[in-house]
């Protein structure tokens, strides 16, 4: 059984003008504390165990939980002699700790499927699992860079380098580890951070951390700001609604013709260019109930034109404009087939007709089970007569747009359900707002 430690040894000194001398996890949110709802998200799942590392008035936080069963849970503090930074904590709580146990921050909000969590970490086996996600605010976040199969390559701390591209793919404070890779990390300074120090020393002694990126929301909450906006989600039901526990209705995205410019085949990063308004039009879908994903037909990799290192910087520089305006996609699926044969260079292995090329639905369907999406409640915007046929298949709602090949293609008959004059007008269609139509 997996265990739940809670980082909850903090002072809270920007908080005091909401919290007084309380510790910030007992901060109020939403008709409980930041702490409270942690413990019932716990409660939740299949976990029962749960540690919390206290500091600052221990003795306080130890009065709210008592031993836990209020909760369901057998909960326990265990008090720090010293401060010793988070993952120091935790190291020095050893004792306390199962084999394999979650580590949360105690002045975040969040709502994550921990029983999915944990399940995908044990599928891949790593020696830690990372939640990672991608925000409005990269530029000031710990990036972390994964492989095709989601292992941690990389992990950048900011301030990154000026004109390099990056994945928005960040460090979301939410993990699971394995006790026995905690131990005898070398290079460890005396008060450790997880993101800075122990998943850098992990991945350098060669240990393997995955990355599970996931679109639902997690939040610190440890400024008086934060806390207002916070509650604010909680009681929209934004919070609840992003969760993988609950079916979401997304907005599916093709690529070329609709976000970025269509100028042919794309093999290098800087033929990349976002179509203007597009930006501000994927905040409004991030700001939204939906889940925004891109699927794309990307024959580059088949034809040899360039390779699928080279399509992640592509990628790469497509997160970064997008991140410029403060956007982001919650997920990005491509297909890397081509049916046809003959092309100079061409990879003879991905030369064959697939489940996954559009307007055959693999993407889509791959993206509706691990994003838990309602297919019934969401939609497509394109540009073309295949995107078209695509939406038909899955039963989506389709809007094409009349930037890129704006249904000239002619691959397929029919009239699309709307057809509007760009991604932002697209978006107003779905939203319910005023709304520029095509002609």
């Amino acid at each position: 059984m997996t265990q739940v430690v809670i980082l909850a040894g903090g002072m809270g000194t920007r908080l005091k003008e909401i919290t007084g001398d309380l510790p910030k996890p007992l901060a109020p949110i939403d008709g409980t504390t930041l702490l409270g709802r942690q413990l019932e998200l716990v409660a939740a799942s299949a976990m029962t165990d749960v540690v919390i590392l206290c500091g600052y008035k221990a003795d306080v936080i130890a009065e709210y939980c008592g031993d836990g069963s209020k909760w369901g849970l057998n909960v326990r503090c265990v008090v720090e002699a010293g401060p010793r930074g988070t993952a120091g904590a935790v190291l020095d709580a050893m004792g306390e700790l199962q084999d394999r146990f979650i580590v949360m921050y105690g002045d975040v909000v969040l709502d994550v499927d921990l029983d999915r969590l944990v399940a995908i970490h044990e599928k891949h086996a790593p020696a830690a699992t990372l939640l990672v996600h991608p925000n409005d605010h990269p530029f000031d976040s710990d990036i972390v860079e994964v492989d095709r199969q989601g292992f941690v390559t990389q992990i950048r701390g900011y301030p990154h380098p000026p004109g390099l591209d990056l994945p928005n793919l960040v460090n979301a404070g939410l993990y699971v580890l394995e006790r026995d890779a905690l131990q005898g990390l070398q290079g460890l300074p005396e008060k450790p951070d997880f993101g800075k120090h122990v998943f850098a020393a992990m991945v350098a002694q060669g240990l393997r951390l995955y990355g599970y990126r996931s679109p639902e929301y997690i939040k610190d909450a440890g400024t008086p700001e934060r806390l207002v906006k916070t509650g604010r989600d909680i009681a929209s039901g934004k919070v609840a609604g992003l969760s993988l526990r609950n079916l979401a209705p997304a907005i599916f995205l093709d690529r070329d013709g609709v976000l970025n410019e269509e100028v042919g085949l794309i093999s290098r990063p800087e033929n990349l260019r976002l179509i203007p308004g597009v930006g501000e039009a994927v905040v409004r879908i991030n700001r939204s109930a939906y889940r925004s994903v891109i699927i794309t037909n990307q024959p580059v990799i088949a034809r040899g034109d360039c390779t699928e290192d080279e399509l992640q910087a592509i990628h790469n520089r497509l997160d970064t404009l997008l991140a410029a305006e403060h956007a982001y996609v919650d997920a990005l699926y491509y297909c890397p087939h081509h049916p046809d044969k003959g092309f100079p260079g061409e990879v003879p292995e991905l030369k064959f007709a697939c489940e996954c090329r559009k307007p055959e639905p693999g993407m889509i369907r791959k993206a509706a089970e691990e994003l838990r999406i309602d297919l019934s409640r969401s939609w497509y915007i394109g540009d073309t007569t295949t995107d078209m046929e695509l939406a038909r298949r899955c039963g989506l709602n389709f809007i094409l747009v009349e930037t890129g090949h704006a249904g000239r293609d002619g691959k397929f008959p029919g009239e699309p359900q709307h057809r509007v004059r760009d991604l932002a007008a697209a978006v107003n269609l779905i939203l319910g707002e005023p709304v520029a139509v095509a002609g």
